[in-house]
Parts: C-alpha cells; structure tokens; sequence
C-alpha cells in the first residue's frame, strides 16, 4: 500500500518544517502516489524512524522474572510490537553470549537467532542481532565464528564482564543474584566462574579469531565498557571503531579524535545521569563526545532522550534526533535510513510533540504500528 503523510511538520535537512511524506514502494517517494491512503499528521511531528543499535530490553521478555522463562518466538513477537510502539524500527537486538547458563547462554543464544529469523517477515519492525561476545566463552567461540560467517550476526560487541563477576560473587548476596539468572546453585555458579576465569590467557587469541571472522564478514564491531584510552587501543587495533559506553570522559575524546562513533544510553539522558554512576551522555553529546544515544535496556528512553537534549537548548531538534537516528545509522553503515529523503527506507514515526508520544510506525513504507489516536486519522 502506497501511503501519504500529509500535514505535519517533517524533519528534513536538519530542521522541522511543514511539509508531506510520500511512500511507495517500501521507500520514500518524490511526489504522491495516485490513490495512497492518507494519515493525517496535522499538529503532529514527521520523523525518521529510531535506529537503536544497542538494545536488550527483550530480555525481560524472555524472562521477565529470574527463573521464569517464556519460549523466544513468544518474546520476539512481543518485543517487536514494543518496538514499533516506541518509533523504533530498526533493532540491533543486544544478545549476551555468555558462559553463563540461562538467560545468556548457548541455549538462549541458539533460541534468540532461531526466533529472530522466524519473526523477521511479519515483525514490521527491521530486527538485527548485535552478539555480545563474553570474553571468556571461550567454548562457544567456534559455534559464534560459524553463526558470523553465515550472517546471522550484524554487529559484534566485546564484552569483558567476567573480572567483574568474579570479583563481585565474593558477597553471598551477589552470588545469589547471579546464580539465579543463570538457574544455577550459587555454589555451583561460583565453582564454575572461576573454573573460566582461569582460562583467561586463552582470551587474546580468541578475540583476534573474532575480529578477523568479522572483518571477513564486513560486520561493523564495538568494545564495550572500555575503562581506559589504552583499552580503547586495543579495541580498535582489532578493528573495533564503535566505542560503546565509555566507562570515563577521557576514553570518549580518545575515540572522537579518531573520528569514532561513540555510543551511550538514552535512558541515562532521560534519568540524568549514569545508573552505574558514569559520566552523564547529555553533555557529552553537546560537546561532540557521544554521538549515539541507544535503548541499552528501555525502548521507550530513546524518542524521550531526543527530546530532552532538544529541550536542553544546546542542540537544535535536527542535531538531537540524528543522536537517535541518522548517527546510529551510519555508525553500522546502514546508507539507506535514518533520514528523511527521496529513494531511502521508508522508515517513519508519526510523534504528537505534546506528549512526546509516537502515533503511528512506518516501517519499509507500511503502517507497522499505530496508536488509537493514531488509527483516526486515516482517510
């Protein structure tokens, strides 16, 4: 169905201003299609559809309690509608493959793909896998390397989270916690983190088999959590040219002086500041230093987080919404999408800019979602 988006105020060329969006053809048209269906954006705001490039609020679909767990095409399906609602509508869902059992292990890994693939052709929204690697999982490095050079993996993360566990499992209480992610005994989650950790010289050489399975692929990959400008070094001598959730102000001046995309949370933005008590991204962002606001674990924080850095009044609209759309996009090198502009993804989100609220989802030029405020406005 060809559609026309008639009436709003559309963000082109960096700015809102009034004007109407054709869709034909899965791509935005030129002109309007004789006899495309109307939706009427008057009062309402015309946007690029949100590229989140970092997300794993799914999740909590999965197993929205510890221990409770629901079957992957059921959280896929839920997830993909959550998405849309949230003007989301191109996903690079954030798998943890981790040594961990349950939630983040091989199993859940092998599910998540399987669901993914199966829910593409009706979830509307463009869902991707983003595989955080656990360093340390180093016995699922070759199912990984396969599951890349079959391109099922559209960006690779490197995850270092280990040290931390180890450290952290010498309390009874976070132990616990961690085990009961991991359906496990905390004695016996214990006994095998640190049966992993001690395999730890083997990590070296199986990033290096990652990167180059990677490169060989020509999927995009980030470090994460780097916690020094030298870490960040390593990272990129590996090929890694996203940074993502620098752990210090100095780490994201190292990256944007090579000219890298550096990635933090939208809902940092939105609640003020770090949660794990970091560096908060929206003065980063003023300065040039983040370039990429991302879900993390909160689809909704990523079309609010936009708005709050406009109402900041250091960047104009058309610089905040590109932290949540047109910067994500071209940081994995997605050319077709994140603007609005004749030939590109016809990937919309139709927002009421008084409730910051999206009222209906495009997504390949079809109405993916839509609001019941949203559903009265097609003529």
């Amino acid at each position: 169905m060809d559609w026309l988006i008639a009436g709003g105020e559309t963000l082109r060329e960096g700015a809102p201003s009034p004007g109407d969006v054709a869709l034909s053809g899965g791509i935005i048209a030129p002109s309007p299609v004789p006899g495309a269906a109307c939706f009427d954006a008057r009062g309402l705001m015309v946007l690029p559809g949100l590229v989140d490039i970092h997300g794993d609020a799914h999740e909590r679909q999965m197993q929205p309690r510890p221990g409770i767990g629901f079957p992957a095409s059921l959280a896929m399906r839920d997830s993909a509608a959550q998405l849309l609602a949230a003007g989301i509508t191109t996903a690079f869902l954030g798998v943890t493959l981790s040594w961990e059992p349950g939630l983040r292990g091989i199993e859940a890994w092998r599910a998540t793909l399987a669901a993914i693939e199966a829910a593409r052709a009706q979830a509307g929204c463009d869902l991707r896998i983003h595989c955080r690697f656990e360093a340390d999982n180093l016995d699922a490095l070759d199912e990984v390397l396969g599951d890349i050079a079959a391109g099922r993996v559209a960006l690779l993360a490197y995850n270092d989270h280990t040290p931390g566990i180890v450290k952290r499992i010498a309390k009874p209480a976070e132990a616990a916690k961690y085990a009961a992610r991991a359906g496990m005994a905390t004695d016996d989650f214990v006994a095998l983190a640190h049966r992993v950790f001690a395999r730890r010289d083997e990590v070296p050489a199986a990033q290096a088999r990652l990167a180059a399975a990677a490169r060989a692929a020509g999927i995009p990959m980030l470090s994460h959590d780097d916690s020094s400008p030298e870490i960040r070094v390593a990272f990129r001598d590996l090929g890694a040219r996203i940074c993502e959730f620098p752990m210090s102000e100095a780490v994201a001046e190292a990256a944007r002086a090579r000219d890298e995309a550096v990635v933090m949370g939208a809902p940092n933005v939105v609640r003020g500041g770090s949660h794990m008590g970091w560096s908060a991204a929206a003065p980063l962002a003023e300065r040039g230093l983040v370039t990429v606001l991302a879900s993390d674990y909160f689809w909704p924080a990523m079309l609010e987080a936009a708005f709050v850095m406009a109402s900041r009044g250091v960047l104009g609209f058309g610089a905040a919404w590109a932290l949540v759309a047109e910067n994500p996009a071209r940081a994995v090198g997605l050319t077709d999408r994140g603007r609005i502009a004749p030939g590109l993804r016809g990937d919309i989100v139709v927002v009421d800019p008084e409730r910051r609220a999206p009222v209906a989802s495009f997504a390949a030029g079809q109405l993916a979602w839509v609001s019941p405020a949203g559903a009265a406005r097609i003529g």
